[in-house]
């Protein structure tokens, strides 16, 4: 059973895929933050990934690294650069001398929030970040592009829409990204022979998704769900007069706020920053 690394275990993308992976891999789970529950299963390893040594000290002795770890809201800068640029640097550059030959990158559809909702776009377009938060996940893309192609490591980045049990609003429905679908993406990340250096979006199914996700449908992903079925109750509950560029764009408000509350904040501090 192949031993598997996931950053920033203790958030929600990282507790839904923890709980899907259960009993198929051995999961070694980081994050800064304590986890609410640790499985029998697991290893829970505390680490900071912004030190090189703790991103060195976790990816040894691992199959693949999926690497969730990281600031997941636009905000300042300095907390941005810190954990996702340094900290992201820092994991790939750590399981390079580890020997790790496979990284899975959740990136964002952040990456690429400053196209028109009324557009069709595929992994192939230019990215258009919709702010600081996009524009790491940009050089996400662009280490592990770097990474398979110097160093011969298995690099597969997934552009995330939103995950969750059910979409929670009317642009959530475009994006929308099932638990089962999350898990059945990252084990084509983990498992598939072939993979050299892909992007592919991390979305269900979706009736109404701004993605063209042949690429992900080329390696085998086969998605189970699709928002429609959530629509007619996230529309009916939906408030109007939201702020045009957002409603416009597919980054939605990042496109606008300059800061959203953060959904993990560190122990002692508030939710926005």
């Amino acid at each position: 059973m192949k031993t598997i690394l996931i950053t920033g275990a203790a958030g929600d993308v990282g507790t839904h895929l923890r709980r899907e992976l259960a009993g198929k891999y051995l999961l070694k789970v980081s994050d800064l933050r304590s986890l609410k529950k640790i499985n029998k299963e697991e290893q829970f390893v505390r680490a900071d990934i912004s030190k090189f040594s703790d991103a060195l000290r976790i990816t040894k002795n691992v199959d693949a690294v999926v690497h969730l770890g990281g600031y997941s809201v636009e905000g300042p800068w300095d907390a941005i650069l810190n954990a996702n640029i340094i900290g992201c640097y820092n994991v790939f550059e750590a399981a390079h001398r580890n020997g790790v030959k496979r990284i899975i990158f959740p990136t964002s559809n952040h990456a690429t929030g400053f196209y028109r909702r009324d557009e069709t776009i595929d992994h192939r377009v230019y990215p258009k970040p919709d702010g600081r938060y996009g524009v790491s996940k940009v050089f996400g893309e662009a280490l592990g592009s770097l990474y398979a192609d110097k160093y011969a490591m298995q690099v597969f980045c997934m552009r995330l829409g939103n995950v969750n049990p059910m979409p929670l609003d009317n642009r959530r429905l475009s994006i929308w990204f099932s638990p089962r679908d999350l898990a059945q993406l990252v084990t084509i990340g983990i498992e598939h022979p072939k993979i050299h250096f892909e992007i592919v979006y991390g979305v269900s199914r979706n009736k109404r998704s701004w993605y063209d996700n042949s690429n992900a449908h080329r390696l085998g992903y086969r998605p189970q769900d699709d928002s429609e079925r959530f629509a007619k109750e996230v529309i009916a509950r939906e408030k109007s007069g939201g702020d045009p560029t957002a409603e416009l764009y597919q980054g939605g408000i990042f496109t606008v706020a300059e800061a959203v509350p953060n959904p993990a904040p560190l122990p002692g501090k508030k939710g926005k920053k």
